[in-house]
């Protein structure tokens, strides 16, 4: 982990995952940015990494729509994965971002701008890390996370 006063860097291998410094993070790889009463969330730099080229997302509902912390929301496809996507708080998804319904590409080239996936009325913001926080987390999981990827995780 390297440190500038206005992100984070976790190696990802050779790759250089960015967490900027003014946002929060959640543990499913979600970057969290609260303006007011609203958080608005996108795929951390390490998610965007892991699932490479972005070319589907889907929701399961419209907005707004309530939810608790680990609903199935949506799911998306990339060249790596197909994952469903689970909400990272409980409250009410307010908006989903309109443009990546037509061109889910932001997600890969913007993710922490265009890039954002939903906004929501948080009930609790508390499970939210701090970037220091997350990237510590990273560094708990990263070595399941590389056997997971080379399929060794039962090795």
């Amino acid at each position: 982990m390297s440190d500038n006063s206005d992100s984070l860097v976790f190696m990802m291998g050779e790759f250089e995952a960015i967490f900027p410094a003014d946002r929060q993070y959640a543990k499913n790889h979600m970057w969290a940015m609260v303006t007011g009463d609203v958080v608005r969330f996108g795929f951390t730099a390490y998610s965007v990494r892991l699932l490479q080229d972005v070319y589907f997302l889907d929701w399961m509902f419209d907005a707004p729509k309530p939810t608790q912390m680990g609903d199935e929301i949506g799911a998306i496809e990339s060249k790596k994965a197909e994952s469903s996507l689970y909400s990272p708080l409980a409250g009410t998804i307010t908006t989903l971002n309109p443009d990546l319904l037509d061109d889910p590409s932001a997600i890969n080239v913007d993710k922490y701008g265009n890039g954002w996936l939903f906004e929501m009325q948080a009930d609790d913001r508390s499970p939210l890390l701090s970037v220091t926080d997350y990237v510590e987390h990273l560094d708990e999981v990263w070595d399941k996370t590389q056997k997971t990827i080379k399929g060794q995780l039962n090795s």
